[in-house]
């Protein structure tokens, strides 16, 4: 038996854990398995981990030396702040003369509410000299004593002079007690935010070290030699050992899951993805092929913690009818999952005999205008799959498919109530429970100047047949649901790249400095295991905030994909045509690499200059660039700094806003190296040549310049 290397994702969510195994070569699923989250287990949620991942082996035919990767992504660092679960945290300021009001403010981050009535437990110190041992032991031992289970250390400053709050945690390493200094969590500017950050880090930091060692010990015991990596927040994985440190990376990761999911597997390089569950829709954007990030909101504040721009909206698969005035008023919130009722499209038809349409309260204090059947078999939830399923909305085969004829059966009492078929009961079900994501969904393309001719939604989860379709319908937007939808979380885990953000506030960057941000970002992702040659790092510098921010992602092995399904010329020059909005005739290839093709035409337009648009496919048929008005230039790597010192010279542009070098773009090898974020021409060229240094000098390079308006 032909035996595979595979990549391993698990997914561990409230109810159920999740894990995938998918070909390392050809990128496709082999095999996935489902058994419940083991909150409850003496090892927590480790012991559902390593159960799914036995099994999947098992079912694979796979031993623990095939697994080239393995990941996983979880809630509980989410979980522990929802529910106030977390520890204790013992914070110690630093600080003498007008500096130590500010640290001594830090206080008050105590009244953080976790959940209702659950605040932050929070024991503060001062510390008027790091360099006092006894000063630093006194406040250890009075935090401590109240309670204090972790250690925080923050200082005005620290992101430039850290050395006080280094002095207090090496005092307080005799304790024993985990800790972190508050600089080593983010390099930002700003005590409150930076310290408020560390310490919720802080206050889930036991639970998830307890949680990493149990999973490092088991995945060790199996005689796996593949690295564990985690789930971060901002779409990519991060080493055990990271996670260790920095928890807070884990918190909002759920969603993070899906999309990397769809960024990966789906190909997506503009649009909109919606996880649809039972109970909610997160929807996020893919701009350019790449996840849109931001600083997250965390216990109602803002924070220093980067993550998946994500907006939820409280329509799921699941979601229940609700009924005023002859008509349906609304769908949701809640969901049939949470009042424990089964949806009446899974009934066996015999339980539907007789079924009389009721309303109820589904639980204590919900509104008493929820739709329900009162059938032989009990009573039934009317729910957006339901209607779905009415509709033909969803696909055969889908995880959320039922019998048509069960899906007519459930919705026939509604229809007489609204007077009307049994299509036009499920279509106005449809209309308002999508219209609530429809809101949002217009709300994020608007925000990120998506172009709708070209944006494509993209639906997952277990409930994707229960919105997506519908919406792409109402909104006559490209649409689909991902293939293998129901697991396009754990796919995403599997698939996901190394990823790491290094953000510095450098008044008046030099080239070395923005070298050294970006050598830093490559660095971290080389040291928890990505392969150095496939490493990515975007640059960006903001000028007015003089934030000099590098992402860099690597896969943790050189992944190949199976060439064969990759698409041939015409319909690369199809695509191309498409997203251009021209005839294919009109369209020609301006430069290629092995891995991408550059496509341009000619817009004319009326007493204004000509514009050049330009789109770069990979082989896959995937726009990954949009360009409106470029050059375009291809040559060598031991040409090209001449070449590229003087495309820039040209393209740069001077007016009111300054000087601005031009947004570039580097295709080299299998990537798109962007260096679109730095507007000085100095820097810029300075980081081209950093993308250029490990290559050889025949090697060729295409340059996609766009001169800033």
């Amino acid at each position: 038996m032909t035996r595979h290397r595979i990549r391993v994702g698990i997914d561990v969510g409230g109810t159920f854990t999740d894990a995938v195994a998918v070909d390392s070569a050809t990128l496709a699923l082999v095999a996935q398995v489902k058994v419940p989250t083991t909150h409850h287990h003496p090892d927590g949620v480790a012991h559902g981990i390593v159960a799914a991942l036995n099994r999947l082996l098992e079912d694979v035919g796979c031993l623990p030396e095939d697994v080239a990767f393995l990941a996983h992504g979880t809630t509980q660092a989410t979980n522990a702040l929802l529910e106030g679960d977390v520890a204790p945290v013992g914070l110690l300021g630093i600080g003498t003369g007008p500096g130590a009001v500010s640290t001594k403010r830090l206080a008050a981050l105590g009244d953080l509410e976790l959940a209702p009535g659950k605040r932050l437990p929070l024991h503060y110190a001062h510390v008027r000299d790091p360099d006092d041992p006894a000063g630093v032991r006194t406040a250890v031992e009075q935090v401590t004593a109240a309670g204090a289970e972790v250690l925080v250390a923050s200082e005005p400053f620290s992101v430039d002079l850290p050395d006080g709050e280094q002095a207090v945690l090496a005092v307080a390493g005799s304790y024993g007690l985990p800790m972190t200094a508050a600089n080593e969590i983010t390099s930002l500017y700003g005590l409150r935010k930076r310290t408020r950050t560390a310490v919720v880090n802080a206050a889930i930091l036991p639970k998830m070290l307890a949680t990493a060692d149990l999973v490092d010990s088991s995945i060790a015991a199996s005689g796996m030699t593949a690295p564990l990596m985690v789930m971060r927040c901002d779409g990519g994985v991060m080493s055990l050992e990271e996670m260790r440190r920095r928890p807070l990376l884990t918190v909002l990761s759920g969603p993070a899951a899906g999309v990397a999911g769809a960024l990966m597997r789906e190909r997506v390089s503009d649009g909109v993805f919606l996880e649809t569950g039972g109970t909610s829709t997160d929807i996020s954007v893919v701009r350019r092929g790449k996840v849109a990030v931001r600083h997250a909101t965390i216990l109602g504040k803002s924070s220093y913690l980067s993550a998946l721009d994500v907006r939820t909206v409280g329509v799921g698969g699941g979601s229940m009818v609700r009924l005023a005035g002859g008509g349906v008023r609304a769908v949701g919130p809640r969901s049939a999952h949470i009042a424990g009722l089964p949806y009446a499209c899974y009934a066996n038809p015999a339980d539907l005999r007789g079924a009389k349409l009721v309303a109820i309260s589904p639980l204590d204090g919900d509104p008493g205008d929820y739709a329900v059947l009162e059938a032989a078999g009990g009573r039934f939830a009317i729910t957006m799959t339901c209607a779905a399923n009415a509709l033909g909305r969803v696909p055969e085969g889908d995880f959320a498919a039922c019998e048509p004829e069960v899906a007519h059966t459930a919705l026939a009492p509604l229809a007489e109530a609204l007077d009307t078929d049994v299509a036009g009961a499920a279509m106005r079900v449809l209309d308002a429970g999508v219209k609530q994501v429809q809101t949002v969904v217009d709300a994020v393309v608007r925000d990120y100047r998506l172009d709708r001719d070209t944006a494509v939604l993209v639906g997952g989860g277990g409930g994707a047949a229960a919105v997506t379709p519908h919406l792409a319908a109402s909104t006559g937007l490209t649409g689909r649901i991902a293939k293998h939808n129901e697991v396009i979380s754990p796919v995403g885990v599997a698939l996901a790249l190394v990823r790491e953000q290094i953000e510095r506030i450098i008044p008046g960057a030099t080239q070395e400095h923005i070298l050294g941000v970006r050598n830093e970002a490559e660095a971290a992702v080389v040291a928890q295991g990505a392969a150095p040659g496939a490493v990515e790092v975007e640059v960006t510098v903001d000028p007015q905030t003089s934030t000099v921010r590098a992402i860099a992602t690597g896969a943790t092995e050189l992944r190949t994909q199976d060439r064969a399904r990759r698409a041939d010329d015409s319909e690369l020059l199809s695509v191309a045509a498409a997203s251009l909005k021209t005839d294919p005739q009109k369209v020609e290839v301006l430069a290629a690499t092995d891995a991408h093709t550059v496509y341009g035409t000619l817009q004319r337009r009326r007493f204004r200059k000509p514009h050049h648009p330009v789109r770069v496919l990979d082989a896959d048929g995937v726009v990954r660039l949009h360009a409106a008005n470029a050059r375009v230039a291809t040559t060598t790597v031991g040409q090209a700094p001449e070449l590229l010192a003087e495309l820039i010279r040209e393209t740069t542009t001077y007016g009111d806003g300054g000087v601005r070098a031009p947004s570039l773009r580097l295709l080299l090898g299998s990537r798109i190296a962007d260096l679109s974020g730095v507007l000085e021409a100095g820097p810029l060229l300075a980081l081209a040549r950093s993308e250029l240094r490990s290559r050889t000098a025949d090697e060729p390079v295409v340059a996609v310049l766009e001169a800033r308006s």
